[in-house]
């Protein structure tokens, strides 16, 4: 053993790295401390994009209607949040809350929807093997290059004729087509839900309908996560549709309704205020979603990256 020891080789010793191309380890991988500054920075950029407009508007809505245009946009002035929140509450009966529910209602039960004929499609397409589905899956790619603006106004005239036009199923019925969702699904449902399972579940005699309630949904649970979040913000922030479809103001979401306000504030200035405000509490639901969802979507992403 010492003669071993004596002439085994001994292992070459790694010269010392320069400061500039020091490394060091991140979860097992070595990456450049200019890379990460790198990253770091556009990271900070892009945070400070999407936030500095919420800390905007959490500083505006603490304003009156003459210090929101006599101070500084980033600057505190005199605290009236809850005289805000109560003119919110109390301008046309209330009809702010009006609009919070009809957007609940549109994007809650529009995206449960959504996501369950999304899973249902997406898995479909992965498990089963019929004529003509690379035709329908190519047509579920083509479909997500047109515009949903484009769309809009064909979709308000076949409402109009279904009779569905200024009614909570003019909008909930849209909602249901959802090629991003379906595209998502499938690739999901290829990923999560293995062929010889279920073609061991059909042995045990199981129907299919029961093998997707049971094997399915619970494969792609983490990815119907995330086509329901996807869901939720686009019924949550539509525009174009609802303008179009709704007419009544008590079926008006809060994008249709806020966007009224704003445009109206130009001879009302006391709206101006109350757009700011609406708008404020216009995002504590996407908030709660979001932190809600976290968790299970974070979950699917961990999942994925073991499975691969």
């Amino acid at each position: 053993m010492a003669s071993d020891l004596l002439t085994r080789p001994s292992s070459p010793v790694a010269p010392p790295l320069d400061a500039r191309t020091r490394t060091i380890f991140v979860n097992g991988d070595r990456v450049s401390r200019g890379w990460m500054a790198i990253v770091t920075t556009v990271m900070v950029v892009v945070a400070a994009y999407f936030l500095v407009p919420v800390l905007w508007l959490v500083i505006a809505s603490t304003k009156s209607t003459g210090d929101l245009f006599s101070t500084p946009g980033f600057a505190f002035a005199d605290w009236h949040l809850w005289d805000n929140l109560v003119a919110l509450s109390t301008h046309q009966d209330g009809i702010f809350w009006r609009w919070t529910l009809n957007s609940i209602i549109y994007s809650v039960i529009g995206s449960a929807f959504t996501t369950l004929v999304c899973a249902i499609t997406g898995y479909a397409l992965a498990v089963y093997r019929f004529r003509g589905r690379s035709a329908l899956i190519a047509v579920v790619l083509a479909s997500l290059l047109v515009p949903g603006t484009v769309i809009a106004q064909p979709t308000y005239v076949l409402l109009v004729h279904l009779g569905l036009d200024n009614t909570y199923f003019g909008l909930l019925l849209p909602a249901l087509c959802y090629p991003f969702g379906v595209l998502l699904s499938f690739i999901y449902a290829q990923g999560s839900v293995p062929i010889s399972l279920i073609e061991a579940a059909r042995l045990d005699g199981a129907g299919e309908l029961r093998i997707f309630t049971t094997l399915g949904l619970r494969l792609m649970s983490s990815g119907m996560v995330t086509v329901l979040l996807f869901a939720f913000l686009g019924s949550w922030n539509s525009y174009i549709l609802p303008l179009f479809v709704l007419t009544d103001s008590s079926l008006m979401p809060l994008t249709v309704g806020l966007t009224g306000w704003s445009q109206a504030s130009i001879t009302i200035p006391g709206l101006q205020i109350l757009t700011v405000i609406g708008s404020l509490v216009s995002i504590i639901p996407i908030a709660i979603v979001f932190l809600s969802l976290q968790r299970f979507w974070r979950a699917g992403l961990s999942a994925g990256s073991i499975r691969g």
